[in-house]
């Protein structure tokens, strides 16, 4: 027997973003901390496998802009050289103009369909992908890490983030590259055209590129306190509805409104800056482009009047000044796309660099084979300390040895360890010293898929997925059959209301099993850990949620269905502790009492206490 003292855990969860905190722990931060470089490295390992219809979509757009910026030239050409040789007489140059715009209008129309169809195709690829890495990275993160990292944050990971970067992808890219194609198109026709034109429309960009750097900055830190907003107030939604029993029992409505409308204008004030900010670019944009074109037509009227410059040039440039400086606008919507896209990129960046706090092996080793022809594994606690990241010492050392076959309840007050011991035999968390032993195999060298063959525990909230019955008690052996399934469920005393319900076993039990009640979804999950056939069985208050002839048939059930396997109890109805071989008293992280039931009822520690009240109270 073991003496230590421990405080109690403290296991907190960030559900209000609103409140100031002070802890320095990044996750009550929306912006997970990441390595550096890491946001650009996801957006490239995205863009990686499509590197061939990235570069096709890029050739169609290159394509697109060359029969788009052809249509100036013709005029020119029609102008100068085309009309004359009509007033001569001679029709075929007007003739080619003519034919020349009618193709360059087909064919880029053509390439804009096709360009538009490829990079749909990959921009929903590379979503496709993206939330499919969200979702993947989130189930292999250690509980830990859901513990403090709220689930209204996650589902703003996947949907807001995502959709953020969607636009830039299928709308923001496009336009880039279209004023970027525009701008070198457009510089090499005009100083070809003529020297002094072309020059005087590249210098008028020095400004415009000043607004553009300027607006980048501001509309940066604009949006990334966007995207904060917008996940406050979904991590509020969520908790709210989630917890919608408490809300309406405790009368919370009011004050969760009021909470609610605080966050809910925070992300108005936030949507208003930034369109002023986009406002005040598009403004200054366009005065940077009127005045500078203003300034060039004056100029160029005066040489066509002076005889130095031909009208036909003139039109032409006048045209593709036009052209040049219309995807200004385009641009601010692009870096409009592109800030918030990046705000979201780094945050979806920050949650795919967490790594497990409950890593899989390097070199995964497999469990021996189980000893005297019992499924039952022997359980070895060796020198384990432990502590949560949000609060004190919860084991400061503790060692326990359970024998393979035997059946073990542990009691003790709220506080004392009880749930941390069950979590570290089930590998939701590893110790911060020492070890835990399946077998003699420490927990940390089996893969998952071993560790859950051999360990299941059934929690006091028992979480039915939507789908059926049957599906529901299959989780643990999916290729379990319909005979295996209801003999489970038989085992357990759930067969008869399951086939008392309207489909029997595939009746759909919806969403975490609200059509079922508390103590029937309990016993749902007592045949699912049952049909997994576990050598370690852990009860976590597994009973809590059934009334006194529903806990005695799963007590008679499980008297049979436990023999040969170990198994880990933690109750606080005393009840519970009757099919147990073995009970131990747990306090301030140490054990206190270790004995048979028998033996401590008659004895005068806490056990006895607890029991002589117990019956006290049934009285």
């Amino acid at each position: 027997m073991t003496t230590t003292t421990a405080s109690t855990p403290a296991v907190t969860e960030d559900d209000e973003p609103t409140r100031p905190k002070d802890t320095g722990d990044p996750f009550d931060q929306d912006v997970l901390p990441t390595p550096p470089g890491a946001t650009a490295a996801l957006l490239r390992s995205l863009l990686a496998p499509m590197k061939a219809r990235t570069g096709l979509t890029v050739l169609l757009l290159l394509l697109q802009q060359a029969a788009v910026q052809a249509g100036p030239l013709l005029v020119a050409y029609a102008i100068d050289r085309a009309v004359p040789a009509f007033r001569d007489g001679r029709d075929g140059p007007l003739v080619a103009v003519g034919a020349g715009y009618l193709l360059c209008a087909l064919a880029s129309g053509a390439l804009q369909f096709a360009f538009i169809e490829a990079s749909a195709r990959v921009s929903q690829d590379v979503l496709l992908d993206l939330r499919g890495r969200i979702f993947r990275h989130a189930q292999a993160l250690s509980v830990d890490f859901h513990e403090r990292y709220t689930s209204g944050r996650l589902i703003s990971r996947s949907t807001t983030d995502v959709e953020s970067l969607r636009e830039l992808l299928e709308e923001g890219l496009q336009e880039l590259v279209t004023v970027v194609l525009s701008f070198v198109y457009i510089s090499a026709m005009l100083l070809w055209l003529d020297l002094g034109l072309g020059a005087v429309a590249v210098a008028s960009f020095v400004p415009l590129y000043l607004l553009v750097r300027l607006y980048q900055r501001r509309a940066g830190r604009v949006y990334r306190a966007r995207s904060t907003a917008i996940a406050a107030v979904i991590v509020k939604f969520v908790e709210t509805m989630n917890g919608i029993r408490p809300v309406r029992a405790f009368r919370r409505e009011a004050a969760n409104e009021s909470e609610f409308a605080v966050l809910n204008q925070r992300h108005e004030r936030t949507n208003g800056d930034a369109l002023l900010e986009m406002a005040r670019y598009v403004v200054g944009s366009r005065l940077v482009a009127n005045t500078a074109v203003a300034g060039i037509v004056l100029w160029g009227a005066h040489r066509v009047a002076s005889g130095s410059l031909e009208l036909g040039v003139l039109a032409a440039a006048v045209l593709y000044l036009r052209r040049l400086y219309d995807p200004i606008d385009r641009l601010g919507m692009f870096l409009n796309s592109y800030q918030s896209a990046a705000a979201s990129l780094e945050k979806i960046a920050g949650l795919l660099a967490q790594t497990p706090s409950v890593p899989e092996p390097a070199r995964p080793r497999e469990l021996p084979a189980p000893k005297g022809g019992f499924p039952g594994r022997e359980v070895v606690f060796d020198g384990v300390r432990f502590a949560y990241r949000t609060g004190g010492e919860v084991l400061p050392r503790f060692d326990l040895t359970l024998p393979a076959g035997q059946t073990v309840a542990v009691v003790g007050t709220t506080g004392a360890g009880k749930s941390t011991l069950a979590k570290l035999l089930a590998r939701f968390y590893d110790p911060s010293e020492g070890r835990v032993l399946l077998d003699g195999t420490d927990l940390r060298e089996l893969s998952v898929p071993e560790l859950r063959r051999g360990v299941v525990m059934v929690t006091q909230e028992a979480f039915l997925f939507s789908g059926t019955v049957a599906d529901n008690i299959a989780i643990g052996r999916p290729d379990a059959t319909r005979e295996e399934i209801e003999q489970a469920a038989k085992a357990i005393g759930a067969h008869e209301f399951i086939s008392a319900l309207p489909d029997g076993y595939d009746t759909d039990v919806r969403k975490r099993g609200g059509r079922i009640s508390a103590g029937q979804r309990q016993l749902v999950a007592f045949a699912r850990a049952l049909l997994a056939d576990p050598a370690v069985l852990i009860l976590d208050e597994a009973t809590s949620s059934l009334d006194v002839p529903g806990e005695r048939a799963v007590q008679r059930a499980m008297a049979t269905v436990l023999r040969g396997r170990t198994a880990v109890v933690i109750a606080h109805r005393l009840s519970t502790v009757e099919i147990a071989d073995r009970v131990l008293v747990m306090e301030h992280g140490r054990i206190v009492e270790d004995g048979h039931p028998d033996e401590l009822i008659a004895g005068t520690g806490r056990f006895a206490d607890l029991h002589k009240a117990w019956r006290d109270s049934l009285a």
